[in-house]
């Protein structure tokens, strides 16, 4: 069975990061066809929004079918010079800022990357959470943990690093997080430095065979990814998190996307 091709474009006056994940939500809810992703971020003049229409008909000619168009465009001029392309478009502000205008009673600003500008305190509570995330990973610092949002905990390559950053990215979340190590497991008990904010920590634990995989590419044929090794820090990390009563989650068959939104759930709880 032969699959199906579309070549996607992503357009946008700012980043583009709005359409991408949008548009990649949207797709992803067709099995069996492959999307292209190009993409065409700044595009804030005639000259570039000309290009643009240039690449979507080239493609659409060769390819023999129309090119999908995912746009997030505010200036109306660029936006029908675009429009003259064969391609089907789906245009974000043109599906959700219209109807808002009329719920609301007033136009939109047309101002391209608001979003995302220096000056929208959300964008700056985002930055300094990933700051924070970076500054706090993998247990390099413990100063100032009494400010995180959130700590996870778990054994080496669960997936504690990339969880915190899309936490601090995506939710502008202060995350730390802190690798139970074979000393701790020695020990048997939790790493002295984490007792303080008991409250604040979750737990990653993995399938030890998946963990072997993961281990084996960074340290092929070493004491650290066999897979014996394996269960046995997946087994004393989770009897550590049941004792002290830590909540964990299964990073096994889990997307980051998921488990940081679970991990939301339980935060909102909690608050």
């Amino acid at each position: 069975m032969t699959t199906q091709k579309r070549t996607v474009f992503y357009v946008s006056d700012g980043t583009g990061i709005t359409a991408e994940t949008l548009g990649h939500g949207l797709l992803s809810q067709f099995e069996g066809i492959e999307f292209r992703p190009l993409r065409f971020p700044f595009l804030d003049s005639e000259d570039k929004a000309r290009e643009c229409l240039a690449r979507i008909d080239e493609v659409s000619r060769r390819e023999g079918v129309r090119p999908i168009v995912i746009m997030t465009q505010t200036n109306p001029e660029l936006g029908a010079i675009l429009h003259q392309a064969e391609a089907f478009f789906i245009d974000l502000f043109d599906a959700f800022i219209a109807p808002l205008e009329q719920e609301l009673g007033c136009k939109y600003t047309r101002v391209m990357g608001r979003s995302h500008g220096h000056a929208n305190p959300e964008y700056n509570a985002r930055i300094a959470a990933m700051n924070f995330a970076l500054a706090h990973d993998d247990g390099v610092s413990d100063a100032d943990l009494k400010s995180a949002d959130i700590i996870l905990v778990g054994v080496s390559r669960s997936g504690k690093t990339p969880t915190s950053l899309y936490l601090s990215l995506q939710f502008s979340l202060k995350a730390a997080n802190y690798p139970l190590i074979p000393e701790d497991f020695e020990r048997d008990h939790l790493p002295s430095r984490l007792k303080p904010y008991r409250n604040k920590l979750f737990g990653l634990t993995i399938a030890p065979e998946q963990l072997h995989r993961i281990r084996n590419e960074r340290r092929p044929n070493s004491k650290y990814a066999s897979l014996e090794n394996c269960r046995y820090e997946v087994a004393a990390a989770e009897r550590m998190m049941r004792r002290e009563g830590i909540k964990w989650f299964d990073t096994t068959s889990r997307s980051i996307e998921e488990l940081a939104v679970q991990l939301m759930q339980e935060l909102n709880l909690e608050r």
